[in-house]
């Protein structure tokens, strides 16, 4: 089984390649909604700060890989030959899924800040955060995980500032290439 790794800054489009991947019909499995589960289970809100809080709660009790950990098993029930993680936030994530997985692929999805920012402002999910204060703070927490180490890793490079028609053409037109590759 081929997996792929998709890494970026917040909002930078890891969901929006994961869902054009999960319409072609590539099985995806979300690491941030691992984090929401257990925000879930803790009986708190899904707000940025307790999603950072319980990420950060993880990974100092299991590792800086808890969440990739948590992971394995999800991909491990997938039959499919290629599966897609969505949410890679640092290196110590990529050295367990190339550990487990030899054909581990990691794609970098790239966007600048005010791009973010706006996606951010609009998008509408509870833990979005809507100034530029608190996505350099959420930047500045998810590079302290491992994030940038994570960027520099990467296999390929997805430009995502532009038109989504675009961006969408480049994820099928990667996907078909990663599909056929051994």
């Amino acid at each position: 089984m081929k997996v792929i790794g998709v890494v970026g800054l917040p909002a930078s489009g890891k969901g929006e390649f994961a869902k054009i991947a999960g319409e072609q019909g590539v099985p995806v499995v979300v690491m941030g909604d691992l984090i929401r589960a257990a925000v879930n289970d803790a009986g708190m809100p899904p707000t940025d700060l307790n999603m950072g809080a319980m990420a950060n709660k993880l990974r100092d009790k299991k590792g800086m890989d808890a969440i990739a950990q948590l992971c394995i098993p999800a991909i491990e029930r997938q039959s499919a030959p290629i599966v897609l993680v969505d949410g890679i936030r640092g290196d110590a994530e990529i050295r367990l899924f190339k550990k487990y997985f030899p054909d581990f692929v990691l794609i970098a999805i790239e966007s600048s800040f005010t791009t973010r920012l706006s996606r951010l402002s609009s998008r509408g999910r509870s833990d979005d955060i809507t100034t530029e204060a608190s996505l350099r703070a959420r930047d500045e927490r998810e590079l302290g995980w491992g994030l940038g180490a994570a960027l520099s890793q990467a296999d390929y490079r997805i430009p995502n500032d532009g038109d989504l028609a675009v961006f969408t053409s480049q994820v099928k037109s990667m996907l078909r290439e990663l599909r056929n590759c051994p």
